[in-house]
């Protein structure tokens, strides 16, 4: 789920998680004075934006040419043997679309950005935002200890909400626990309750004190959804509907009851090699699986109705490229929160590497990263068995960029949305020559 998973090498998403790899990578190409300051009301560009006045200089986005870049996102596409991608990317000189393959394994119907796919740990930004909102109304702070709104969090009075956002509380992520994956290929259909996942997490010792470092969890999140309960008095997918969904016209997005495995027409089918484990843990592909992957004599799980109660507010909503595309450039550009609550949440992200000031930063349920001179981006990225997606919004250039596949991992154990996205920025700013995944 982007983040369902605990991230590989850091950067993998969980698989509930963000995918960040691609992103990270970007940014050793970074040149130049800091990320100037932006004009939206709501707050500076970036965490680390400077006060003073920006200098005008050449755009930092190419002209962009509709037939390389689908070009481009197929190519990639069929070095990765996914079944099935839609890139959806709006610059200021309109919509393009690049959709690639099928719904269905060995199928005909091609994807679009109206199909419903389960988003995993993008479910990120909305739990961070709804908690962001009710701060906002006064009936939480972000400073008020877990303990305060959940019990039986072990060091819950330690342990703030600031720090469950900011993946800093150093509590043991429950997705890496190998009972848990065993237990999803036993059970696809079975519900699993918030309270039964950080059962799995409390079995074990913290990772670390309280705000000491950084690590990504998807327990966090699974708190702050009981947190936003209590503290909203309403269950969280009728706040999601609420306050985020319907306010914003996102029909076609929802965090489905812990009981429903279906999704709505149109929808694409989610896929994946092997077991649940190479989604939720760093578990490389073992040779023999991805030869047998490669060579088409081992065919994909369908995944599409594994129940995805187990992620909960860390990564179950479903959603459409096409929703996902209003949902990020809203929050980030201040349609969701109000100015204060906004200059907080933009300000939010940290260092995950303290050695890597300049390097990827994870705040409110959003990653951030400069990756070029004059570009900087407000992401997530998720990943679940069946799935792998990013969501990101730009809001120097006004570029928002969409990207899910329903192939979790390439035979050759990448992260497939992730893989497609350093082609697509190649495609659309200056300056970048990143390695594809088409070659």
């Amino acid at each position: 789920m982007s983040h369902l998973r605990g991230r590989r090498a850091a950067s993998r998403t969980v698989r509930i998680a963000p995918c960040t790899a691609a992103l990270a990578a970007v940014c050793v190409l970074a040149s130049g004075p800091g990320f100037a300051a932006s004009a939206d009301p709501a707050g500076p560009a970036g965490p680390a934006a400077s006060a003073a006045a920006p200098t005008p200089g050449p755009s930092a986005l190419k002209t962009i040419d509709p037939v390389a870049f689908r070009s481009s996102v197929a190519k990639a596409a069929a070095k990765l043997m996914v079944p099935g991608a839609v890139v959806l990317l709006r610059t200021p000189q309109g919509t393009f679309r690049a959709t690639v393959g099928a719904t269905a394994f060995d199928g005909t119907r091609p994807p679009s950005t109206a199909d419903h796919v389960r988003i995993a740990s993008n479910t990120k930004t909305m739990t961070g935002a709804l908690i962001a909102l009710l701060a906002q109304d006064g009936k939480l702070a972000l400073d008020d200890p877990v303990s305060r709104h959940v019990e039986g969090v072990p060091g819950g009075d330690r342990i703030t909400l600031a720090q469950l956002l900011t993946m800093r509380s150093g509590l043991y992520n429950y997705t890496n626990a190998p009972e848990l994956s065993a237990s999803m290929d036993a059970d696809p259909g079975k519900v699993r309750t918030p309270r039964e996942m950080l059962d799995i997490a409390f079995r074990h010792l913290p990772n670390f004190a309280p705000g000491t470092s950084y690590e990504y969890s998807n327990t966090n999140y699974v708190l702050l959804g009981l947190v936003a309960e209590k503290a909203g008095g309403r269950p969280l997918a009728r706040q999601f509907q609420d306050r985020l969904f319907a306010p914003l016209g996102l029909g076609g997005t929802s965090l489905p009851a812990p009981d429903d495995v279906s999704l709505t027409d149109p929808y694409s089918h989610g896929y994946m090699y092997g077991g649940s484990a190479y989604a939720l843990v760093d578990q490389p592909y073992p040779p023999e699986l991805s030869a047998a992957a490669r060579s088409g004599k081992l065919k994909p799980v369908d995944y599409t109705h594994q129940n995805p109660s187990y992620a909960g507010a860390a990564g179950a909503a479903v959603s459409t490229a096409d929703d996902l595309a209003g949902w990020i450039r809203a929050l980030v550009t201040g349609k969701v929160l109000g100015p204060a609550a906004q200059r907080q949440w933009r300000s939010s992200p940290q260092a995950e590497d303290p050695d890597r000031p300049d390097g990827q930063k994870y705040g409110h349920g959003i990653a951030y990263q400069r990756f070029g001179p004059g570009a900087a981006m407000y992401y997530h990225g998720g990943e679940l068995p069946g799935y792998n997606s990013f969501i990101g919004h730009d809001p120097e250039n006004d570029v928002t960029l969409v990207i899910w596949t329903n192939l979790t991992l390439s035979p050759d154990g990448r992260t497939t949305a992730q893989a497609l996205l350093p082609g697509v920025l190649n495609q659309v700013y200056r300056g970048l020559s990143l390695p594809t995944a088409g070659g």
